[in-house]
């Protein structure tokens, strides 16, 4: 028998909707990525992003039997994700606030062992760089950026998620890129920035999982 953490996302969805709640802490545990640097493109901090994540999660499980699989789960939980963010942001008075910086006590975003605190130091201030310079970009490239660079989507599950065309996903990634190569291209690949580091996944699957079993 194929263990668990092999089966396809549908065919987890299918057993969970059968009956089989625990098996969702796979799903958190997959998507945590992608959920959080959705939320940290969208230029919220840290701890907001890790709200959005939670009430996401918790949305796409209360509607789980109507995911019809005629787009992929990363689409569909991304678009509840990119919808969250976007009511947030329209009932919240800090549309206009800046990223704030993750607390200093959590592990870096860039981490390296301890033998090298010259790289720890230089990741870090590279890290505030980086973040400050995606902030300064127009929504629509940030976004088109996120998506197709560091969260890994085909140019399809772009336009579809952001409601543009192919060519435009193009146009303003091409765009997006000119903006930042002077900052990204120099030494990191798109994937690196904006990680969500193992230590938060243990507390996120906890924390939604505790919310759906009270539902």
């Amino acid at each position: 028998m194929m263990p668990i953490e092999q089966l396809t996302e549908t065919e987890i969805i299918e057993r969970i909707v059968a009956g089989e709640k625990p098996l969702y802490e796979i799903i958190v545990r997959r998507f945590n990525p992608y959920l959080y640097k959705i939320g940290r493109s969208y230029n919220y901090n840290h701890e907001d992003t890790q709200d959005l994540m939670q009430d996401t999660f918790v949305d796409a499980y209360k509607n789980l039997s109507r995911f019809e699989a005629r787009a992929s789960f990363k689409t569909w939980i991304s678009r509840i994700m990119l919808n969250n963010c976007y009511r947030k942001k329209e009932k919240s008075s800090f549309k206009n606030e800046k990223m704030q910086e993750i607390n200093e006590n959590a592990k870096p975003l860039f981490q390296h062992s301890d033998n090298e605190p010259h790289k720890v130091v230089q990741n870090r201030e590279l890290r505030y760089v980086i973040e400050e310079a995606l902030a300064k970009i127009p929504y629509d490239y940030r976004m088109v950026f996120s998506l197709r660079e560091v969260n890994g989507m085909n140019v399809a599950e772009t336009a579809e998620l952001l409601h543009i065309s192919e060519a435009n996903v193009k146009v303003k990634l091409n765009r997006s890129k000119n903006m930042l190569k002077a900052i990204i291209e120099k030494s990191y690949a798109p994937a690196e920035l904006f990680e969500f580091h193992a230590v938060y996944c243990n507390a996120m699957a906890e924390k939604v999982m505790q919310r759906i079993n009270e539902l």
